[in-house]
């Protein structure tokens, strides 16, 4: 992932308004890719917003 902007879990979490834990399960479940750099991860920003992305045109919003 060199040149590639990556964040880290705590970033991630804050990002998307979750737990570092819901972040941990969500690269676990392969839901987000991410790299191991020694003992922590680093997810691809990109990876985040498509992440994002595609779970609002999942959802169903009608009622809002």
């Amino acid at each position: 992932m060199s040149g590639i902007p990556s964040l880290t879990v705590a970033e991630v979490a804050s990002i998307m308004g979750v737990s570092k834990t819901t972040v941990y399960r969500l690269v676990n479940s392969r839901h987000l890719p991410a790299i191991r750099v020694g003992r922590s991860f680093r997810v691809p920003e990109q990876a985040v917003y498509e992440y994002l992305r595609e779970s609002w045109q999942g959802a169903n919003v009608d009622g809002l």
